[in-house]
């Protein structure tokens, strides 16, 4: 498969500052996160796996939920008394 022309909306893996957080996924979700993963590794040519790419993908989904920024942007205004 060429690489030419193919492109993931996940771009390339910046180094973590992180914290741990555990969670369940179903068995179905595992496989597609690890396929996702195989792929991500062939289009950047850089190895990496699922729960590597689990919390940038959280991170991207946040970014363009537009609602979640509005009520972030709401929370955050001092309230009229």
């Amino acid at each position: 498969m060429s690489r030419a022309g193919l492109r993931l909306s996940l771009g390339p893996i910046p180094k973590p500052d992180a914290v741990k957080l555990t969670i369940t996924v179903s068995a179905e979700l595992r496989a597609q996160l690890d396929a996702y993963a195989e792929m991500h590794s062939r289009v950047h040519q850089a190895p990496v796996d699922a729960s590597t790419l689990v919390p940038h993908m959280l991170a991207a989904f946040m970014a363009r939920d537009r609602g979640f920024r509005t009520m972030l942007i709401a929370a955050a205004k001092p309230k009229a008394d």
